[in-house]
C-alpha cells in the first residue's frame, strides 16, 4: 500500500471521526451537559470544515473510489448537523408543551429532505433554502432563550425555508467577499467557543457581536436573486 494511499485513507477516517464526535455529543445531550454537547458538535463543524479542502489536495476521489467521500460526509454531516441538533432541541424545555418532540420530527424529516436534494448548492456556491444547520440553530435556541412561541415559530419558518429557492451563504465556497466572510466566521467561531466555556451565559458582549454575524450570514443569501 503506497503512501498517497495511507494519505487518502487517512483522510476518510478523519471525516468519519466526524460522526463519533456526534456520538459523544449525543451521550453529553443525554445528561443535559449542553456546552459539552456543543463543544463536540464545533469540534465537527472545524472537521468538515477541513476534510473538503484536504480531500481535494490530495485527488482522494481518485487515489481510493472504493469509498465514496460524499456519501461518507453527507451521513457525518446529517448527524453532526440535524439528527444530535433535533435531540437537543426536543429537549431543551425551550418549547411549548406538546410541541417538542414533533419540533424534532419535523427537524429530522426536513434535514433529511434536504440532505438527499441533488441541486442543494447554486452554480455560484451558494445553498438552495435553509442548508439544514440545525446545529447553529440548536445553539442559538440555547443562547438566547426566546419566549417559548417565538422559539418554536423560528424552528418553523426555517424549516419551511429549507424548501424554498432562496439564497444562504456559504462563506468558504462563495467567492464574493470571501475574505470578509471567512475573517468573520473565525470571530464567531472564537465568539462561539467563549459562550460555550461560559456555559451558554456569556455577556452581551459575546452574545450581541455572534447575534450580528448570524444575521449578516442570513440575510446576505437571502438579499441575492431567488437561487
Amino acid at each position: 500500500m503506497d503512501l498517497a494511499t495511507v494519505r487518502a485513507f487517512a483522510i476518510h477516517v478523519f471525516t468519519a471521526s466526524g460522526a463519533a464526535l456526534a456520538f459523544l455529543a449525543l451521550i453529553f445531550a443525554t445528561g443535559e451537559h449542553w456546552a459539552a454537547m456543543f463543544f463536540c458538535l464545533g469540534l465537527a463543524l472545524i472537521v468538515d470544515g477541513v476534510d473538503g479542502p484536504l480531500a481535494r489536495e490530495f485527488n482522494v476521489a481518485e487515489v481510493l473510489p472504493r469509498w465514496s467521500g460524499v456519501t461518507l460526509d453527507l451521513i457525518v454531516d446529517y448527524v453532526t448537523y440535524v439528527f444530535v441538533p433535533a435531540y437537543a432541541i426536543a429537549a431543551s424545555g425551550l418549547l411549548p408543551d406538546g410541541l417538542a418532540i414533533p419540533a424534532g420530527v419535523l427537524v429530522v424529516v426536513s434535514g433529511a429532505l434536504y440532505f438527499a436534494d441533488q441541486q442543494m448548492k447554486t452554480k455560484d456556491n451558494y445553498f438552495r433554502g435553509f442548508p439544514a444547520l440545525w446545529n447553529l440553530g440548536a445553539f442559538y435556541l440555547y443562547l438566547l432563550k426566546p419566549p417559548l412561541w417565538l422559539a418554536a415559530a423560528m424552528l418553523v419558518i426555517l424549516a419551511i425555508l429549507t424548501f424554498i429557492p432562496v439564497k444562504f451563504l456559504h462563506p468558504l465556497r462563495v467567492k464574493q467577499w470571501r475574505p470578509f466572510n471567512v475573517a468573520l466566521l473565525v470571530i464567531w467561531a472564537v465568539l462561539a467557543l467563549l459562550a460555550v466555556i461560559n456555559k451558554l451565559q456569556p455577556s452581551g458582549y459575546v452574545t450581541g457581536p455572534l447575534v450580528a454575524i448570524a444575521l449578516y450570514f442570513f440575510v446576505v443569501g437571502l438579499l441575492r436573486a431567488p437561487a
